[in-house]
């Protein structure tokens, strides 16, 4: 009987590499999803330090991007100006941006010197004469039927603290503006530069995109500037023919401060509807003052000019302009006053408008 040896081999069990396995050990699937993921770290750690910063320099960026959201604005003025022709010589756009500086200067300058002064000696003076006209108006309202319904006393005093309240606003506000006159220059300046040499930045903005987006990006730009710049320019054409219209029949009519009516009426008519109704309720008021004749003709006035421009300014003015709701205006006021003031106001209605043409550009799913 022949003995048999059995060999029993027994192997150490396999232990459990706790190290984490060389980079040549990795197939290329775990080589990408490593790299994808520090990818997403690094990202989240600089978005992060980038918010910080911004919200450290958001003084610096807001007069950055006014800046650059009036040299955009100015830009379609300063390429007319170098395509007149004097004798054969075409403005170049330094001298263009010159001129468009001279013109602006005197604009403003005729403004703060001939309109401003006379606007501000009638808000003076109606804040003035207002705790003593109240009284009268509020005598001629009550012989009024059932006008003792409707609490006129209590209603005399609010609208009397409301209007103390935004004339003593507007006031105080003035040298508010005045110690910023070093962000003002500040933001004239970089807007010149933006205007000389804004074309550069904005190749250099494109080429961060890939190259078969930037088309794309590029004629959806473009297509936003020719937007703002025009509803810019049909917004502040209403305002003025309001402004002027105003004044002139405020002044036919004997109105009391017809001139501080007929700013306001043009300044709020950026704001839609609410402004109207607001501005032309002020205008009555102050008209009926004195008799409510005229408080009838400064509402029938208003009543002609709101058919006037919805039939004919409004479709030969703003037809070619961007497609602003009223909701999307009053809102953009709204957020824009609320971050960054009155400038913020100026800049909200041109930012909603560059916001609506890159949503209908990249989100709107058109059928």
């Amino acid at each position: 009987m022949e003995a048999h040896t059995i060999c029993i081999s027994t192997s150490a069990p396999r232990r459990t590499r706790l190290t984490n396995p060389a980079p040549d050990d990795l197939t290329p699937y775990e080589k990408k999803s490593r790299a994808q993921f520090r990818g997403n770290i690094l990202f989240f750690f600089a978005v992060i330090l980038l918010l910080a910063l911004a919200w450290t320099l958001q003084k610096e960026l807001l007069i950055l991007y006014v800046s650059a959201l009036f040299a955009v604005v100015l830009m379609p003025a300063v390429t007319r100006i170098r395509q007149l022709k004097l004798r054969g010589y075409h403005p170049s756009r330094g001298v263009a941006i010159v001129i468009l500086i001279a013109a602006v200067a005197l604009v403003l300058g005729v403004f703060f010197t001939t309109g401003l002064p006379p606007v501000l000696r009638d808000l003076r003076n109606f804040s003035a004469d207002l705790p003593q006209r109240i009284p009268e108006v509020v005598a001629r309202i009550k012989k009024l039927p059932l006008a003792d319904k409707f609490g006129i006393d209590s209603l005399a005093q609010r609208a009397a603290g409301a209007f103390d309240a935004t004339a003593g606003y507007l006031f105080t506000s003035l040298p508010l503006w005045l110690s910023h006159i070093f962000d003002i220059l500040t933001a004239t300046f970089l807007c010149i530069y933006f205007m000389l040499e804004g074309e550069h930045a904005y190749q250099f903005f494109l080429s961060l995109f890939p190259s078969s987006e930037r088309h794309r990006l590029d004629s959806t730009l473009k297509k936003a500037e020719r937007k703002v710049s025009k509803w810019l320019l049909g917004q502040g054409l209403l305002m003025l023919v309001l402004g002027v219209s105003s004044t002139i029949v405020f002044g036919l009519l004997h109105v009391r401060y017809f001139l501080l009516l007929g700013f306001l009426m043009g300044l709020f008519n950026i704001i839609p509807i609410a402004g109207g109704v607001i501005t032309i309720v002020i205008a009555a008021g102050v008209a009926a003052l004195d008799s409510w004749t005229k408080m009838a003709g400064v509402l029938i006035f208003y009543a002609i000019y709101i058919n006037v421009e919805n039939a004919v300014l409004t479709p030969r003015i703003m037809r070619s302009s961007v497609n602003l709701m009223g909701l999307t205006v009053l809102v953009a006021l709204l957020l824009g006053t609320a971050l960054a003031g009155i400038v913020g106001a100026l800049v909200s209605v041109p930012t909603a408008a560059l916001i609506t043409v890159l949503l209908e550009e990249y989100a709107v799913q058109k059928d």
